[in-house]
């Protein structure tokens, strides 16, 4: 019955994508074979092969369902179907819980109406914010008695709590039914909570009642909606099998569950399918992907295995002998010299001799710099501002790849607050002097506030010192004003102005006149004029907002944004994106707001809070890592940058390079899941749905992981591997990680020579 159907298997870039896109042109004949492409106008020439069951575009809808296992696979994959089809057929690619979350949406009357919700459009959680509305809703049932059995915080125990729903919704297990699996699962002489599994599925099942009541959907109960009430309604099955002849999915090895039903459905009904799966590719085990149960589904299909490894990685050569060398330490052999070590002793010379390496290999002409990449376990925030600040100074661009960084960070990001807690009342313990002088700072990078500036040293130069007299500025760039990466306002006058200008107060902090500060004309006029323009334009918005002409605060985040960052001045790519951030994540931050707002609860605490600004500010400063921003590719010169990854982030993207920096080779997070990993998620796994997770099972899941890292990562560079090793770690202890015995087996390279 599913003759048509088509398993795909294969290692990383052995053209699994391709030969899916082939698959989808061909269902996408026409019976006419001789219709003029769309864009081309030329004849299509008949393919004896074609499949005798064929797709016929004639819906708005694609009728084919496209899946992909992430947002950026999902792109590329679309962008393959569009340019291999020539556009002639309408193209809609998703990712699973993607796909989910538009069905769960589409189809929210027929959900209304079986639960018997309220009628009123639902509105998505972001993690960020479930995380804070579930820890306030839970407050009253998470005590100190509660934390200390725990053994962890409260931020990190309801997180927990929350991974739970996500990863039960994703093996297709009831909220109802946690507590059965969690009870089989946590012995309790091994539990790592302490906690009842009814008062975790309690707890659960709670906050799943409390986001439907308010019409709220997190990850989770997304999930769970679409394969527990939607999947299973009859005419909600009837829409799908009419809207969907066929279903193609890309690495299905990182779907969830239940996906699988979905397809099942699907092809049970007559649809034609076309899969594909790479072993080594698993990225997604432990948030939520189900590998082996997504395995059976080949029983479906026609199984296709493409053995042709790609023919320029290094997969072929390394594999085996770094897997031998790993599993038997004691044998005698040596790599090839594709594979080279950069070793010191602590981690500091280290990250100098790799950085160095990097900018002599490119200067050289050995490699470009979008040909390298720079692949960790984790990469903590001295790594990642070590290399960027050595490569950048060399002129070599670098990119931070899905960088998981707290808003905080980011010094623009805390400027903006503080322009909040000075522009809005009742801010005014959010705000200390630090934040004000660095906000000076920020400000007056913009090329606004430096254009009069810049006119009047002109003036004073050739006045004072005569026309053919050299200006001081001539070392800056020939533009109409001084660079935007200095500041007019450096830190040490903001400093000074912070310490005299400054009048805290908790309603209504302010920013004196410059005149406040005795020696006010040490100041310098450049530093002067920037400080009284800032100061009068948040005078101008203190003054629009008691007149109520500022609709939100979003709006004053944007205006402050257009009249000081991008106002004549270039941002790079990572402010940009970080930006883009802050605005995305206040707007949702105040949708789900005006959703409180309208359907008071007293299970928060009351009334919601008046001051969302302030909460708003100390969620951001708590150090809350905020869902990406809408993808933007980088263009230009940002496109041909270094790139800086952790192992999960890199595999994720699926990509390939010429030369790898494997960093912290010899650490021991080369085999463990870290945070890729969620806690309870062997418990959830369909194969062992329930059993207790094990010792010995851990270790074993250790090697497998391990095996697969090293063959997809070999799969994705084609020339050289540096394994860079230091003795000592970041916290002073001794590396000694799985991958040690690679580091001993390979030819050593000095900072001064790239080992050719």
């Amino acid at each position: 019955m599913f003759s048509h159907s088509v398993w795909i298997v294969g290692m990383s870039r052995s053209g699994k994508t391709a030969r899916l896109v082939e698959q989808f042109a061909r269902w996408m004949q026409d019976e006419n074979h001789d219709q003029e492409s769309f864009y081309t106008k030329k004849p299509r020439l008949k393919n004896s092969d074609r499949l005798p069951k064929r797709l016929h575009p004639h819906q708005t809808e694609g009728a084919v369902l496209i899946l992909a296992a992430n947002d950026d696979n999902r792109r590329e994959l679309a962008d393959e179907i569009v340019m291999a089809t020539t556009g002639k057929y309408p193209v809609r690619c998703k990712t699973p819980l993607g796909f989910f979350q538009d069905e769960v949406i589409l189809f929210w009357p027929l959900l209304v109406q079986s639960l018997k919700l309220k009628a009123q459009f639902p509105v998505r959680l972001r993690p960020e914010t479930e995380q804070e509305l579930a820890t306030r809703l839970w407050r009253p049932y998470i005590n100190e008695e509660i934390l200390r059995r725990a053994g962890t915080n409260e931020y990190r125990l309801v997180r927990r709590i929350l991974d739970l729903l996500q990863l039960a919704a994703s093996s297709g297990t009831a909220v109802e039914d946690i507590d059965k699996v969690l009870a089989v699962a946590l012995a309790p002489q091994d539990s790592d909570t302490n906690l009842e599994p009814e008062f975790l599925s309690a707890l659960l099942l709670d906050w799943r009642n409390w986001c439907l009541e308010k019409g709220l959907l997190s990850y989770g109960i997304i999930i769970e909606l679409y394969n527990q009430y939607l999947l299973t309604d009859p005419h909600y099955q009837q829409r799908l099998i009419q809207r969907y002849q066929g279903v193609l999915a890309d690495d299905v090895q990182d779907y969830p569950a239940v996906a699988r039903h979905l397809f099942e459905l699907l092809l049970d009904n007559g649809a034609l399918g076309a899969f594909t799966y790479n072993p080594d590719g698993i990225v997604r085990l432990g948030l939520g992907a189900d590998p082996n149960y997504m395995r059976e589904l080949a029983v479906y299909c026609q199984q296709e295995t493409l053995t042709a490894s790609p023919d320029d990685s290094l997969a072929d050569r390394l594999t085996t002998p770094m897997v031998e060398i790993i599993t038997e330490p004691m044998t005698l052999l040596s790599l090839p010299e594709v594979v080279q070590s950069i070793q010191a002793t602590s981690r500091a010379q280290l990250l100098r001799q790799t950085a160095e390496v990097i900018v002599q290999a490119i200067k050289q002409g050995l490699v470009q710099p979008e040909q390298v990449a720079v692949i960790a376990p984790g990469l903590d925030a001295i790594a990642r501002y070590t290399l960027t600040e050595i490569l950048t100074k060399q002129g070599i661009p670098v990119k931070s790849l899905n960088d998981q960084r707290p808003l905080i960070a980011s010094p623009i990001i805390r400027a903006l607050l503080t322009v909040l807690a000075l522009v809005y009342p009742g801010l005014g313990r959010l705000v200390d002097r630090d934040a004000v002088a660095e906000m000076l700072v920020m400000l007056s990078r913009g090329n606004a506030s430096r254009g009069a500036f810049a006119d009047a040293v002109t003036e004073d130069t050739e006045t004072v010192r005569g026309d053919n007299a050299q200006s001081p500025f001539d070392e800056f760039p020939a533009s109409s004003s001084i660079s935007s990466s200095v500041p007019t306002i450096d830190p040490v006058r903001a400093g000074l102005i912070a310490d005299y200008c400054f009048q805290p107060h908790p309603e209504r902090p302010n920013l004196l006149p410059v005149t406040a500060f005795d020696r006010w004309d040490r100041l310098g006029y450049a530093a002067t004029t920037a400080y009284n323009e800032i100061v009068k334009w948040l005078e101008e918005q203190r003054s629009q907002q008691e007149l109520r002409l500022i609709p939100s605060p979003i709006s004053l985040l944007d205006r402050a944004i257009q009249r000081f960052l991008w106002d004549g001045s270039n941002l790079t790519y990572d402010q940009l994106a970080v930006l883009r951030e802050l605005l995305e994540t206040a707007q949702h931050y105040w949708e789900i707001d005006t959703r409180l707002r309208q359907i008071p609860s007293d299970r928060l605490g009351g009334e919601v809070p008046q001051n969302t600004i302030a909460e708003f500010m100390q969620l951001l400063q708590r150090g809350t890592i905020t869902a990406n921003p809408y993808p933007m590719r980088p263009m230009g010169t940002a496109a041909k940058a270094v790139t800086l990854a952790t192992i999960f982030q890199y595999r994720s993207s699926r990509l390939s390079h010429r030369w790898h920096f494997w960093l912290d080779a010899s650490s021991p997070l080369w085999a463990k899941g870290g945070a890729a990993t969620l806690f309870g998620a062997p418990f959830f796994l369909r194969d062992r749905l329930g059993e207790p997770w094990t010792a010995e099972d851990e270790q074993l899941a250790e090697e497998q992981r391990l095996r697969r890292i090293l063959a997809d990562l070999l799969s994705r560079v084609s020339e050289r591997v540096y394994l860079c090793h230091s003795e000592l770690a970041v916290n002073g202890q001794e590396q000694l990680g799985p991958l040690l015995p690679l580091v001993h087996a390979c030819m050593s390279v000095v900072s001064d020579g790239v080992g050719v």
